[in-house]
């Protein structure tokens, strides 16, 4: 859904509600424009901010994409499409997704406001992530992995189970990125723990990327 340019413009100064809504997974949300871009939120966290979701757009200045052979991108937690959206419009890659969003409402907003913008293919799927990697018989070159709740991850998507499922689903050299929280000592420990005691059971050569108040966990 495009936005008139005096929208966007005044976003810059003052942030313009477009909607809000709930959900059974998400008891509040708001879509706003923010700085000329849809920015998706929750009352504790930022679920979607086009090219503005830095932990994100750090992470892809970070990896090599111009030396990896992607073609066919998942990802689970697709919010507002904010992925997509950097990968084509910042770093002009041209890459077929397909995206797992649980929550009807924000699959709804990414269908009317983002994914008209884009010219990358899109396939979003309205389903539980869990069981959509348990079934998937498609394989891909990069994984995304961002499923929040609030400011929380399902325990389902810690277990060694699902992290197994999803190296399934990885293609050779394919590069699978799994978004964790490391803003406060707590959520630095935690996932420190999640890396240390999970994450690097099933891929043993993990490295991950601190991009300022979250770690990118990394396959290799």
């Amino acid at each position: 859904m495009k936005q008139p340019a005096w929208k966007r413009f005044s976003s810059y100064f003052v942030d313009i509600q477009l909607e809000t809504g709930s959900s059974d997974l998400n008891p509040y949300l708001e879509l706003c424009l923010r700085k000329g871009r849809y920015c998706l939120t929750t009352p504790n966290a930022i679920y979607s901010y086009a090219d503005l979701y830095d932990n994100f757009t750090r992470t892809f200045r970070k990896v090599n994409l111009d030396g990896m052979a992607i073609n066919d991108v998942l990802i689970l937690g697709f919010g507002l499409g904010s992925i997509p959206f950097m990968l084509e419009k910042v770093f002009r890659k041209n890459y077929r997704y397909v995206g797992v969003e649980r929550d009807e409402v924000i699959a709804l907003w990414a269908s009317q406001y983002v994914l008209p913008e884009l010219k990358s293919p899109v396939e979003l799927q309205m389903a539980d992530a869990w069981m959509f990697v348990e079934t998937c018989s498609e394989t891909f070159d990069l994984i995304v992995m961002d499923i929040f709740v609030d400011d929380i991850i399902p325990e389902e998507f810690e277990e060694v189970e699902f992290l197994e499922d999803l190296k399934a689903l990885l293609n050779p050299d394919g590069l699978l990125l799994y978004n964790r929280l490391a803003a406060q000592p707590e959520d630095r420990r935690l996932t420190g723990d999640f890396f240390e005691n999970n994450f690097k059971k099933v891929f043993p050569g993990a490295t991950y990327l601190d991009v300022m108040g979250n770690w990118m966990l990394k396959n290799y």
